[in-house]
């Protein structure tokens, strides 16, 4: 038996309870392989999860390896540990007998679940260690308010940390100075003077801070940490992109995660959505130097809620399903990219659900009566454990078909996300209308969007769609700050009330 997975529940991988008998386990394992096999299943999610029930058949079709294995479970059982636990809402729970294909989503749902819990519910947050680097862009650009902010926020987040973190600064502008190497945080005044030494000049190369940045996480790297590499810049890198995208796939093979947050107008906003959701981590923007102190202060104390790191997703659709797209709604908001198996997801907090709302195409056609549809696995590592515990959920989602479905409505929260998730699109088709040369459509799409956004009680975000509006009447281009603003405004819509979680 692998040692890799002896902590997940092999009975829950095959799907068998723990008293099955063999022809159960048989029976189970037949069954997945006519829906996951390579054979017939393309999908890449479906092969990663068949290689995980096929080495739990493995374990325990034999019987000395499932008596071996069934003692390690049941001493483990008596040890009660943190977990975390997963579960769908679907937007329709029965869908019709059509001959087209038609859409179908699902919102996946993942929560904290304290020692002692049978419910999935948030509890008071915890603190888990740290392993971070703030990665400091100090070029011409960032000369004056910029620069000043963000040395207030690096020292007002000292606060925050503890002898138990690790804290990294490097500061770069087209090279880079390891200001302070990754170490606990014993000295916060001379962090602090370290840091008031960084003045303004030089041009803005990413890779260079972000590599020497990666490098003193990485040799600190440990599973029982949150190992995270925060970038704060204001201008766009030329020449080293596909460099700090291949850094970032390096990172995610790790288990090092990328945030970055965007001061300004110049800096590529596309660039930093993939390298950060590359990892799991999300792209911020600011408008204003005074808002970077709050961004900072509210990163590392998200980071700090962690109860899992490194969460990934495998979706495993069955064979004739098909997804199309997946889109983080919390903890904070960032679309998914579903062509590259497992989907990083990044932290799960201890007082707030991550959640995500997958898009799949089912079949036309299909036969009435209940069907499978896909199955989701979801695996972290938990923290703050004495020693590296990583935790599977999964999800084994059917759907029924009938030829007369009751009317029914989607549930509140997916017709809510739904909603917001629209008013994105909509900011995102205005763009792409607009590279493509159609000016009177993207004018109207803008319009609309303002009309949208002003019933949806967001005036200044309503109000820069129809200054945009007009700028492209009359432009033909959209403004970068109201370009950025409307795309990250838009997007932030999704985010939960803050005062969610505690209900």
């Amino acid at each position: 038996m692998a040692s890799q997975y002896q902590e997940f529940d092999l009975y829950t991988i095959l799907g068998v309870s723990p008293s099955a008998s063999a022809d159960d386990i048989k029976s189970a394992y037949r069954q997945a392989a006519r829906r996951f096999h390579p054979d017939v299943n393309s999908h890449e999610g479906a092969a990663l999860q068949f290689k995980d029930i096929n080495l739990a058949y493995e374990v325990l079709s034999d019987e000395i390896q499932r008596s071996t294995y069934h003692r390690v479970l049941t001493s483990k059982a008596n040890t009660k540990r943190p977990s975390f636990a997963a579960r769908c809402v679907p937007s329709r729970r029965i869908l019709p007998v059509i001959k087209e294909p038609q859409v179908m989503y699902l919102l996946l749902e993942i929560l904290a679940r304290n020692v002692g819990e049978q419910a999935a519910n948030p509890g008071e947050p915890r603190k888990a260690p740290l392993n971070i680097a703030l990665v400091l862009d100090h070029s011409s650009s960032m000369r004056g308010s910029r620069l000043e902010k963000v040395k207030v926020a690096s020292h007002q987040i000292l606060s925050q940390l503890g002898k138990e973190d690790r804290l990294c600064v490097v500061a770069f502008s087209d090279r880079a100075d390891v200001l302070v190497k990754s170490e606990p945080v014993t000295d916060p005044e001379g962090i602090k003077s370290r840091v008031n030494t960084i003045a303004a000049g030089g041009g803005t190369e990413i890779f260079q801070g972000l590599s020497a940045a990666y490098e003193e996480v990485k040799r600190q790297f440990n599973r029982k940490l949150v190992n995270h590499v925060i970038l704060i810049t204001d201008g766009r890198t030329y020449g080293d992109e596909q460099l700090c995208l291949e850094l970032a796939d390096d990172a995610k093979q790790v288990g090092i995660s990328i945030s970055a947050m965007g001061i300004g107008d110049e800096w590529n906003d596309v660039f930093l959505d993939d390298l950060t959701a590359k990892t799991g981590g999300g792209a911020t923007y600011v408008s204003s130097p005074s808002a970077v102190v709050n961004f900072l202060n509210d990163r590392i104390r998200t980071l700090s809620e962690a109860f899992a790191e490194r969460l990934r997703l495998t979706v495993a659709p069955d064979s004739d399903i098909q997804i199309e797209s997946a889109f983080r709604l919390s903890p904070s908001a960032q679309p998914l990219e579903v062509t590259s198996q497992p989907i990083n997801l990044g932290t799960l907090q201890s007082t707030r659900p991550t959640r995500v709302l997958l898009q799949f195409q089912m079949p036309a056609n299909m036969k009435p009566g209940f069907r499978s549809m896909v199955r989701l696995d979801v695996s972290g590592d938990l923290i703050g454990e004495s020693e590296r515990y990583e935790f599977k959920a999964i999800v084994d989602q059917t759907t029924e078909i009938s030829a007369k479905p009751p009317a029914e409505e989607p549930p509140k929260m997916i017709i809510d996300a739904l909603g917001k998730l629209a008013l994105y699109r909509m900011q995102q088709k205005t763009e792409k209308a607009i590279s493509e040369g159609r000016v009177q459509e993207a004018t109207q799409r803008l319009e609309n969007l303002a009309t949208r956004l002003l019933q949806a009680g967001q005036e200044d975000l309503a109000h820069m769609a129809m200054e945009e509006a007009r700028r492209v009447r009359q432009t033909n281009k959209l403004s970068e700050e109201g370009r950025k603003t409307l795309k990250f405004g838009t997007r932030s819509l999704m985010l939960p009330p803050p005062d969610e979680s505690k209900e």
